[in-house]
């Protein structure tokens, strides 16, 4: 089922008011929640590089990172907007409070794998987010595909958007992009352009918001209308010529040393991704020789030797799997990302 919320500049109160008689119980809680009389609103992180944790976000600052995106992207009062992201995340809380501090209309329906089948052909979007697998599967179904085509800024976050799902999107009519961000910085701080002329590896930060490389070569983000302190990220980043905008090479906690060499574990899986034919991941194991050796996670049963051989192809000698596991499902968290400690213990777990 589809809730249709319009949204104004009323009063809070006014707001809860609306909430009240719809059936969608997950934004009544977290309107209730919302209007309450704490200034700070619980929100839960995506556990992607260990246990999910909890965290308080102050509701101002929640406005502020609202404000910011609205501001970069144009969007107006009045303006569509489409919630189909769950509410448990802050990615579906800051699509409601977008709309609230911006008076969108909001659209909001079911989280789920096709967020766009429900939509009518007459229904204008000026603004969604969704996770790549969101994106992939309704660019399946012609129906679908078409309706996102028409989406004035599709925004995507919450996982690795690989090269294929890019240029699938290259040529479509309005604004794609990727954003990057996490909890701790109430969703996005960066966006970058993802077809058209203004296409580009680098993500462009929002105004007010610095970044910076530590000793280690990762990101350092001072952005106080968001986050009261400096966060250094685990993120391995590097500047384009401008000096302000960047690209992530991937989280430093995902680097194997493998008899003294270092090897980027996002960077195999760019390369192998566009050759292995069934899902897979790539992870880290303790090894007597080496110290540690990149392993391979895949689902179904293919011939191993081709896989071997994929990765002999597309792959430096040092960056190439010592172990390949099969396993019945790939380790991910609940907003669709690689669960990369579950990955570490499976790893070091099952038999090779």
């Amino acid at each position: 089922m589809i809730y249709r919320i319009p949204f104004s500049q009323y009063s809070y109160c006014r707001m809860q008011e609306q909430f009240h008689n719809l059936s969608d119980d997950n934004l009544n809680r977290f309107m209730k929640e919302w209007n309450g009389p704490s200034d700070c609103m619980l929100v839960q992180t995506s556990g992607s590089t260990g246990k999910p944790k909890t965290m308080m976000a102050e509701k101002r600052r929640m406005l502020a990172s609202a404000r910011c995106t609205c501001d970069f992207l144009g969007l107006k009062a009045g303006d569509t907007a489409l919630l189909c992201m769950s509410l448990n995340y802050i990615a579906g809380k800051m699509m409601v409070v977008r709309a609230l501090e911006r008076g969108l209309r909001l659209i909001s329906v079911p989280p789920g794998g096709h967020p766009l089948a429900e939509i009518g052909d007459d229904d204008v979007i000026d603004f969604a987010a969704m996770v790549p697998m969101q994106v992939h599967n309704s660019l399946q179904v012609a129906a679908e595909r078409e309706r996102l085509k028409h989406i004035r800024h599709l925004i995507i976050g919450g996982g690795a958007i690989d090269e294929a799902l890019e240029k699938e999107l290259r040529h479509f009519p309005h604004a794609v992009w990727s954003t990057y961000g996490m909890t701790e910085t109430l969703s996005h701080i960066a966006l970058r352009r993802l077809n058209g002329p203004e296409a580009s590896d680098y993500y462009t930060p929002f105004s007010g918001v610095e970044v910076s490389l530590n000793a280690d070569g990762c990101l350092v983000i001072d952005a106080p209308l968001v986050c009261k302190s400096t966060l250094v990220t685990h993120d391995v980043a590097q500047f384009s010529p401008d000096g302000r905008s960047f690209r992530i090479i991937g989280r430093i906690d995902n680097v194997v040393c493998s008899g003294g060499i270092k090897v980027q574990i996002e960077e195999v899986e760019r390369l192998l991704r566009p050759h292995i034919p069934v899902p897979f991941m790539i992870t880290k194991r303790k090894d007597a020789k080496f110290g540690e050796a990149v392993a391979m996670l895949f689902e179904a049963a293919p011939d191993e030797s081709l896989l071997k051989s994929i990765c002999e192809q597309h792959l430096p000698k040092y960056w190439q799997p010592r172990y390949y596991i099969p396993v019945d499902r790939l380790p991910m968290t609940g907003t669709g990302k690689p669960a990369r400690h579950e990955a570490e213990i499976m790893a070091g777990r099952l038999p090779c």
